[in-house]
This record gives C-alpha cells, structure tokens and sequence, in this order.
C-alpha cells in the first residue's frame, strides 16, 4: 500500500540448530532475491524471524483489533500523500487513473473486507523490500530521502513511522493478498501470505479483471470469529467514522442503501434497497483552518457531530502553539454539566479526542492531558509528532506531554476568565452553575493555579444572597479597616442566613461569604489567602473584628468570670472553656470550634463519610467554646443564680438545655436527640403550667394516672374481656 510499515532492522535468517547440550540460535546475514523473474508463484523468505515477531503483532502488540481499519486506511492515506507530493515534479505519474481517495468494501458473504487507494503504489523490488522486511517503514524512508536532498516541500503529513501497521491486518485476517501497480512500472503484482507462514508469496497479474490502473488493493479473508464483526458495513462505516475521520482524502464505504420507486401501477410506490458508495468523511478538520476563517456556527457544528451534543457548547477557543511543541486544538466548554457526582471525580472520561496527523489515536486518557478538575473540558488536540507506543494507541509520559498539558489548561483558564470577564454574566452564570464544582475542586488539587482559579470563584454572602459575587467584589466592598475575608460554612442558605454567628458582624456592617456546598470549606481552606488578606472562619474561637474597645471588654470579663466558671463546672468534658462573646447581639450563646478543629459543617460532612474514622472523628473534633452574649436576659438570670443560688437544680437543667440549644444553633448535632427532646418538654411543662386554667378534674386525673401507673402495670386483661356500652358486638 505505498507506507508498507514493516520490519525489524535486519536482513537476517535466524536458523535454529540443534546441539548436544540443548538449543543455541545462530544468525546468518541473508539478502532477498530481488530479481524479477517469469515464474509463477516464487516464493521469498521473510528478512527477519518472522513467526514470533507477527505472534508478538497480533497478540501484544494492539489491544484492540479494530484498529487494523485505522492502520491499512492510514497507509493509504500516505500511498496517496506520496503521489500527490511527487506529481508535483512528476505530472506523468498521475495518468489518467481517476482522483485520489481511498475505497472500502466489506463482503460479508465471503467474509472478506478490500480496501482500494488510488496512491503511488508499489514495483516488485518495493513489495519485497516493504512487505518481506518487517517494521521497515517505507514512509520513513520516504521522508528521509526528502531530508537528505534537502527538499523544502517535504510532506509532514505522512503518518507511517514504525512499520507494523500493515502487519496489523493479521488481528482480524487468516490470510492477506496486496495487488499493487505503481505507475513507473508496467506490471501489476500479487503479494500473498497466510497468517501463520513464515513465506510469502509474489507474483504478477494476469488476468484481465482483477487489473487496476494505479494504486494497491488489500483484500483481507476474515478469521471466521471476526467474520461477522468486521464484514458487516455498518461497522466498517463506524471504524473509518471513529479512526479515519479527518484523513484528508475521501474514503467511501460499500453501503446498503434505500430508495423510493413507483410500482406497476402509477399511485403506489415502494422501497427498494440497493447497494453504492457513500461518502464516510464529511466532516472536515476544523482545527486546520485559520481561526479567522471559521465561523462561529461551523464550530457549534463540529462540536455537535464530534461529541453527540444537542446543546451548543457555552464558549470555545481555537489555537495553535509553536516552539518546542507543536500542536493545535479546538477546546469547548460544554452546555450541560455532568448528570451525576461520579463523573466529576473521575479523571477518566471520553473529552479529549487525541489526533496525530489526523488518524485518531486515543480518548482514553487518565490525567495525561488534562487535570481531573478541568476534564469537563471537550476538544481534539492534533500533533505531528507525539511520544506514542508502536502501537500508536498510548500516550507515553514525557517532557513533551506535559509540556503539552501545561498549554492545554492555561489556554482553557483563559478562555473562562474571558467569559467571566464578559458583558453578558449569564454565560458565566451558567457555567458556574454546571461546573462550579470543578473549579472548586482544582482549589484542592492545584495549588500551582490558585491565582488563576481564585478570581473564578462565586459564592453568596451576607449582602448578596440572591447573586453570586467574586471574590474581586468581596475585596472592592471591603471597608478599610478589615483585614481579613470572613466565611461561615453550613449545609444551606437558610442555615447560613440566621446562624449566630453573624450577628455582630451584621450589625458592623461586615460582608461574610456563606460556604453551602459540600466543597466549599475544604476548597478555601486550601487557598489560605486571596490578595493578601487571609480566609476567617467566623464560627472558630479569636474572631477578631479589629474595632474592639479592649478596655470595655476587660471589664465585662471580669464581671462574667464567676458565671463562666459555674457554667464550666456544670458542663463538665462538653466544653473546653466558657467566655464571654465578642460576635454575639441576640442570641444567648453560641457554641465554636477551636482554631485547628473541625468546624460543625466539617464535622457533620464527615460523619457522612461512608468509610469515616470514627476515631480520627473524636481527635480532629477538637475543643468546643461555649461563648455567652452578657447582654441577653437569660445570661444575666443565669448569673444572678450563680450568685444567689448555685445549686439550684432549676439553674442547673437551664445551663444544661442552653448548651443543648447552643449545640444545635450552631450547627452540632446533639448526641442524643431524645434525650434533649425529654429536656425541652420539661420546660415547656414548668412554663406552660395551667397557664391558660386548666378544670381541677383534668388536673386530677392527671395526677391519679400520674400515681397509678405502676398499680395498674400489675393487672393483666385479655383483649377478649375488653367491652364498651355501645359495642355492637356485645351478647
């Protein structure tokens, strides 16, 4: 087929001979015959130890068998790349043997498969010396020949570079026959061999009906277990649809198609099928043409039909970088974020469509190209010259992929900083929305891209709980005197909005950003600082809000020491300590974390963890403040018990439910929820308390079954002697 991309460096027959002390291999340089001779049938031996080198091809080499379509296509595409680059100097070479392009024709009846290309085609010395050498590359030598003279035309687009492609026809065939005429030869050649020989045949052609103006045909016989897989046209259409999409030449399929025909009588008409060539490359390699040249409509076309979207894709760049790696991409941010959580932390997916040369190689990629937080990203990415396998299916790490990588994500960032930069915000605002998520977690796993993932970032606060702010107009509304960017974590807007937290900060007139998605806590967590101002958690112990008056709040500490100290000794292990607030104006108390524990919304989120540790729970839980507003009415009730009246059993179940009530308010789930249920209904029965005139008889009988409850435990009736007046089904 022109690439011929086969064979082992050599031009050696390895003969095995036996000896007295077990086997030892020699090797004696041997030279095919090459003379062109009139007899029928001649046979060569392989120019190399052919047997185990084709086990290895068809066994370890390819993982998929499908991909010997890609290979044999690719070689035609370089036979036709070959004549159309040498009828430059060489007109004649062309002839009158039609235009270039590459025909396919499965037969599922014969279980055969023949590939046509109308390319250079190969002379008898070209098929022994491409074919009988194994991975010789005749596009290789192809291209160095062009070096070596130094030629300024030399093609780039061949992709032959190993020689085994053509080998790989052997996955899926038990027997291969080349018919090839080149058009600086008269003759046309056979080139014949079994999948399990260690000879191949040569020999020329004869008859009037198998000869063929120019080019090579590939007829391959199925094995009969890939018989029916690969002699179907729907799945050869397929294969060229996924592999050979945007090979720049035209490759037609043999397939069934249907017409309507009118019948014997003129009003009824039928669907007869019929069998013709169809055009299986129509789409064209956007990402080759000049971005100026291409309109916005064509890319939303090309997105669509290359990923199977129905929704335009939210924003798109087309780029081509030069210097040390070569290469050009059209990357697209989709419409539609993933349906599930499992595609967002799995690096795995199928966006990346890796093209060399236009053959597509791989999308099968584990972080290679892009981090996991950014593989929502779709696009194809095309080079001329990657670290690929032989095989051309894997992507070798290299300084050169990740070089690549680097690349890939700085123009994906630029691309979403332009569209956050934008005039119309509801393109942000929706991609936002679909894969705010992402960003978050590159805050995670990125720490090298922190400047620009921060600016990126949305969240609601205080002063805007309806649209989501960044951090730019966080740090733009700051008043002069606040120095750090203060956040409250919690498992919703709502929690976020009427958390205790917030009380003195409001009334400062201070913005604090609500964290009510899962990521959020650990994400800011990971950035520390932003402008240099650092991240505060509000809801942690030494909240700072830098315009405290020290000398007014010395003294209220003293005042409250002796309350603090009462309300410790009662609580016991609950707390570590009890102090007087300084982010408190309504409520009681509030309930805080210490500075380098969980906070309550981290400390809910992993009690969640399927697989949490329940011991690294009770370490990395950490101190529990419980600080009390001075100013409210039940703090001040609550010292004046601690004056008058400290063992009061009253006072004491009143602290107990104000840090029950504390726990919840702040977030904290109350290790035993009944338990604090039986604690509210006894306040609510001290307080309600014939409030309202209870009759003396309702009292009564409270009291009675009050006092005969344990009386009437001992009496045992049976269901049968339970009667009432007006039972219906009484004797």
């Amino acid at each position: 087929m022109g690439s011929g991309r086969a064979s082992l460096a050599g031009g050696l027959k390895w003969k095995l001979e036996s000896k007295n002390r077990g086997i030892s291999i020699r090797c004696d340089a041997a030279v095919a015959e090459k003379e062109a001779t009139d007899t029928p049938g001649e046979k060569f031996e392989y120019q190399a130890e052919v047997t185990r080198l084709m086990d290895l091809i068809v066994h370890s080499l390819y993982s998929h068998k499908e991909v010997f379509l890609r290979e044999l296509v690719s070689n035609a595409s370089d036979a036709l790349d070959k004549l159309r680059f040498l009828s430059v100097t060489e007109p004649s070479l062309l002839g009158d043997a039609g235009e270039l392009q590459i025909r396919i024709k499965p037969d599922p009846d014969n279980g055969t498969i023949t590939i046509t290309d109308t390319g250079i085609g190969m002379t008898k010395e070209e098929l022994i010396d491409c074919l009988g050498t194994i991975a010789q590359s005749g596009t290789s030598k192809f291209l160095k020949a062009l070096k070596e003279n130094k030629d300024l035309g030399a093609d780039n687009s061949l992709i032959g570079q190993f020689g085994v492609g053509f080998y790989s026809a052997f996955l899926v065939a038990e027997k291969v026959v080349v018919s090839t005429k080149s058009p600086r030869s008269d003759k046309q050649y056979v080139w014949e061999a079994a999948a399990d020989s260690s000879c191949y045949v040569i020999r020329e052609e004869t008859d009037p009906e198998n000869l063929i103006r120019r080019g090579t045909q590939i007829t391959l016989y199925l094995r009969p277990d890939d018989k029916y897989e690969f002699s179907e046209a729907a799945r050869i259409q397929g294969l060229v649809k996924n592999y050979s999409q945007f090979v720049s030449f035209p490759i037609y399929t043999w397939q069934e198609k249907s017409r309507t025909v009118e019948g014997e009588k003129k009003k009824k008409t039928k669907t007869e099928k019929y069998w013709d060539w169809e055009l299986a490359n129509e789409t064209k390699p956007i990402w080759m043409r000049n971005p100026k040249e291409v309109e916005k409509d064509e890319y939303h076309e090309f997105y669509k039909k290359t990923f199977s979207e129905f929704l335009d894709p939210v924003a798109y760049t087309h780029f081509t970088t030069e210097g040390e790696v070569e290469f050009r991409s059209v990357l697209y941010i989709p419409g539609m974020g993933p349906l599930n959580n499992e595609d967002v932390v799995n690096a795995k997916t199928k966006n990346i469509r890796l093209y060399v040369k236009r053959i597509f190689i791989s999308d099968d990629f584990d972080g290679e190209l892009f981090p996991r937080y950014l593989s929502f990203v779709k696009g194809v990415v095309d080079s001329n010259d990657l670290p690929l396998n032989v095989s051309r299916e894997i992507l070798q790490e290299s300084r050169i992929v990740r070089i690549m990588r680097k690349r890939l994500v700085r123009k994906t960032f630029d691309m979403i900083q332009e569209i956050s930069e934008s005039e119309n915000k509801e393109d942000y605002k929706k991609l936002w929305e679909n894969f705010g998520r992402f960003l978050k977690l590159g805050c995670i796993e990125d720490s090298g891209n922190h400047k620009r993932l921060t600016p990126l970032l949305r969240f609601h606060s205080s002063k805007s709980e309806e649209e989501l702010i960044s951090l730019d107009d966080y740090v733009e509304n700051m008043p002069e005197n606040q120095k750090a960017i203060y956040y409250l974590a919690a498992d919703s807007l709502k929690s976020a909005k009427s958390a205790p937290f917030l009380e003195k900060l409001v009334q400062k007139d201070i913005e604090v950003l609500y964290l009510v998605e899962p990521i959020d806590e650990v994400a800011i967590q990971n950035l520390q600082t932003y402008k240099e101002k650092k991240f505060v958690d509000i809801s942690k112990e030494d909240l700072e809000l830098g315009d405290e008056d020290e000398v007014k709040e010395r003294e209220t500490e003293q005042e409250y020491n002796l309350l603090c100290d009462w309300i410790k000794q009662q609580l016991g292990d609950k707390v570590a300590k009890v102090q007087v607030s300084k982010r408190l104006s309504s409520s009681p108390c509030v309930l805080v974390s210490g500075k380098f524990g969980w906070s309550a919304n981290m400390e809910r989120l992993m009690k969640a963890q399927a697989l949490g540790d329940t011991a690294s729970l009770e370490f990395m839980r950490g101190r529990r403040i419980l600080e009390v507003n001075p100013d409210h009415p039940i703090v001040k009730d609550l010292k004046a018990a601690c004056k008058n009246a400290p063992d009061s059993t009253d006072a004491k179940r009143a602290v107990d439910l104000l840090y029950d009530t504390a726990l919840i308010s702040s977030g904290f789930t109350p290790d035993s929820p009944a338990e604090l249920g039986n604690k509210i209904y006894e306040m609510m029965a001290m307080a309600l308390g014939g409030r309202w005139g209870r009759s003396e008889d309702e009292e009564a009988e409270t009291e009675v079954a009050d006092s005969g409850a344990g009386e009437s435990s001992d009496a045992v009736i049976e269901p049968s002697e339970v009667r009432t007046e007006s039972d219906p089904w009484s004797d």
